[in-house]
């Protein structure tokens, strides 16, 4: 019974995915970017089957222990949920929604019929937070001053590290002006 689910990563994961959770977590796997899926599966299979207890630090995944990282692999990736139909609807209601907002949050000025309608179609779209369409719209909506309730998009772990680096990297280089004071000699020939 152990061994079959085991057997069950889910295809989801692509090769970089299983990588980027490898490193992020630090499993103790050795592989070269030559490997392909397959191998890597291979490798995680083995470890899996070692019965080995190893408790991971804290990471995005929210993956601790080797348990939780069998149930997350078996999982379908968070992060690729979409087919592209799915994101062309999922775009044309953020184009509405950002069309309601830009019009000072007037129902009127939009397709919709009723708020209702609108928070209805917010509830569907905040579990794509991975879109940047999506986190923009959840920070216009709650910008609104008559706003029902606080929308909070859903965010895979990929992403949301992803974010936190880039976050990180603009409070380490801000850019700002250096202005040095002192005697300056120019001379001129």
């Amino acid at each position: 019974m152990l061994y079959i689910m085991l057997k069950s990563f889910d295809k989801s994961h692509s090769k970089n995915d299983l990588i980027d959770i490898i490193n992020t977590i630090d499993v103790p796997i050795i592989f070269s970017h030559s490997h392909n899926k397959r191998d890597i599966q291979d490798k995680l299979l083995q470890l899996f089957e070692s019965d080995e207890n190893i408790i991971f630090k804290p990471n995005v995944y929210k993956i601790e222990t080797l348990n939780d990282l069998r149930i997350y692999i078996s999982n379908p990736n968070p992060k690729k949920i979409l087919s592209v139909k799915d994101k062309q609807v999922i775009m044309l209601i953020c184009k509405e929604i950002v069309k309601f907002c830009k019009n000072k949050y007037i129902i009127s000025k939009t397709n919709y019929k009723t708020i209702r309608d609108l928070e209805d179609d917010m509830l569907y779209i905040i579990q794509f937070g991975d879109l940047p369409s999506v986190r923009r719209v959840c920070r216009l909506m709650n910008d609104n001053v008559q706003k029902s309730q606080i929308w909070t998009p859903i965010i895979s772990p990929q992403v949301r590290k992803l974010l936190d680096e880039k976050e990180k990297s603009k409070k380490i280089n801000p850019s700002s002006i250096i202005i040095k004071k002192g005697d300056y000699n120019i001379i001129f020939d």
